[in-house]
């Protein structure tokens, strides 16, 4: 006897315990933009290095992509930490991952900062222009010595009167030569370790800021760079929240950084197994598709595995996260699985095109490049295993 089911009732339950019917037609005009208006210019992107981001960032912004985060009173449309999740997803889609990075980057870094720890008059000054798109913002912690050992950071910020001078080098900064501000993480006690760092928002535009760009194996279209600053003035407005309280700031914020990059490494890998599954049903060997030879076959099937098992946990941090409970654990967890995932079906899609998969010509390699940053950069995976230890009480 074959059970009967009144799925009418369960219309009200959210899809995994997040996704309502808005979030679904959300994605579903996320997904039409990135089809429509990325998507068909990536491969002339990528040969470019470029994209043409200042309309990029404004056709974004008229979409709400920037201000799901964010109350109406600053031109957001939320706050909505599930829509801005959704919008996540879909951005990966877009083909290339420089440009996917550069719009993130601007929707969860800088100017997430500024809405978290800045004054009204600080997120007017510079979240509304960024939710509308007329500024990029970027997030300029990591410098040549130190990325994971944040404590590390030599920059230096100098009381001088009302006014702060820094002094120092940042780079693998993403948007840092296109970005019209950027919050800045220096030294203000050089003797007090991770408790002597504070934030400023710097205006790119003032004397002593120099941004070039750093030429990257994948997310060619990105504009990651290095930023310079000798001796730069900042006044004291300008500082983000309390001094010496940057590296809690930065510390606050590496949950939703990590997380946001599971929730685009899992999205990019389903994505990526869907065109190498696609190539293994075309190619022919030995007078069969490749797609049928039992080999094939069952690492597809261990890859869909992992990736919902990887989405499974992701969307488990994210809701631990709405629910105002501590997912640093959950978090590290996500970000590592899912990037080193993501790695993995990149190589194996790019195994089963064979030689064609190591030409230029075809999208995989690109996958392949892209997906390579994901275990490095927000935190690599060593340091998320170590997170993750030390909170198992090891």
């Amino acid at each position: 006897m074959q059970l009967e089911v009144d799925r009418s009732r369960f219309k009200e339950i959210p899809r995994f315990g997040l996704f309502t019917e808005e979030h679904d037609a959300l994605r579903e005009a996320v997904r039409d933009y990135v089809t429509n208006e990325l998507r068909p210019h990536a491969e002339e992107w990528e040969r470019e290095r470029d994209f043409p981001y200042r309309q990029v960032f404004r056709e974004a912004a008229k979409l709400g992509l920037f201000g799901a985060k964010y109350e109406e009173a600053y031109g957001g449309t939320g706050p909505d930490f599930v829509a801005d999740a959704v919008i996540t997803e879909e951005l990966t889609r877009c083909g290339s991952g420089g440009v996917a990075a550069a719009l993130g980057a601007h929707k969860d870094l800088g100017p997430y900062y500024v809405y978290r720890f800045g004054t009204d008059e600080q997120r007017r000054r510079w979240l509304v222009p960024a939710i509308n798109g007329e500024k990029i913002g970027a997030l300029a912690v990591t410098e040549p010595n130190a990325g994971s050992d944040v404590g590390g950071i030599t920059t230096k910020a100098v009381r001088d009167g009302d006014d702060w001078v820094l002094t120092g080098q940042k780079t693998f900064i993403t948007n840092g030569t296109i970005a019209d501000f950027i919050v800045v993480a220096a030294k203000t006690d050089p003797d007090a370790g991770n408790r002597g760092i504070t934030q400023f928002v710097v205006d790119a535009g003032t004397d002593g800021v120099s941004t070039s760009r750093v030429g990257t194996v994948g997310w060619r279209t990105s504009h990651t760079g290095e930023i310079h600053l000798d001796d730069v003035r900042v006044p004291d407005a300008d500082r983000l929240g309390d001094v010496n309280k940057g590296f809690h700031q930065i510390m606050q914020n590496f949950q939703w950084e990590r997380l946001v990059m599971a929730l685009a490494a899992v999205s990019g890998a389903e994505q990526t197994l869907e065109n190498g599954v696609q190539y293994a049903n075309e190619r022919q060997a030995f007078g069969r598709p490749v797609a049928t030879f039992q080999v094939w076959r069952h690492r597809f099937a261990d890859m869909a595995t992992e990736i919902e098992a990887a989405r499974s946990l992701t969307y488990h941090a994210l809701r631990k996260m709405l629910a105002g409970e501590d997912a640093t654990m959950e978090c590290s967890m996500a970000k590592w699985l899912s990037t080193e995932l993501s790695w993995k079906v990149a190589d194996e899609s790019l195994q089963v095109h064979g030689g064609y998969g190591y030409v230029m010509e075809f999208p995989v390699q690109r996958a392949w490049r892209d997906s390579r940053l994901g275990p490095i950069g927000g935190g690599s995976t060593q340091i998320m295993k170590e997170i993750i230890g030390r909170m198992a009480g090891l």
